[in-house]
């Protein structure tokens, strides 16, 4: 990250951090859950969130939260993301890709069509 030179420019970048983090917290009844364990860390579950996170602020969808999770136990399938519409049951996807995670979010969390191709049983 660049060096910040004035006043106004940290309070720019403060807010859109803050911003980034209402997101992240904002109620609604998408649920999106990325495993934040070690090895997803390793794995490259960081890129994932913030794939995640720039997908919803970029194309403005709302009712959904993000949020991260330690270890689910299947450290062969990271980076691990999770998602639960509503009541129904939480559909684990495995080895995802921040591309994968911006389909994910398209076709499943916008669009209800869950992508088989790409879960993993739990």
């Amino acid at each position: 990250m660049p060096a910040i030179k004035s006043l106004e420019e940290l309070k720019r970048v403060r807010e859109e951090a803050l911003q980034k983090r209402l997101l992240k917290n904002a109620p609604g009844e998408a649920q999106v859950i990325i495993a934040m364990g070690t090895c997803g860390i390793a794995a490259g579950a960081r890129d994932v969130m913030k794939s995640v996170l720039s997908y919803l602020e970029t194309n403005q969808v709302s009712g959904v939260t993000v949020s991260q999770t330690g270890c689910i136990g299947l450290c062969d399938h990271e980076p691990i993301l999770q998602v639960a519409l509503g009541g129904q049951p939480k559909v684990t996807y495995g080895d995802v890709t921040p591309s994968l995670a911006e389909h994910i979010l398209r076709e499943h969390v916008q669009n209800g069509h869950i992508l088989s191709e790409h879960t993993l049983t739990v």
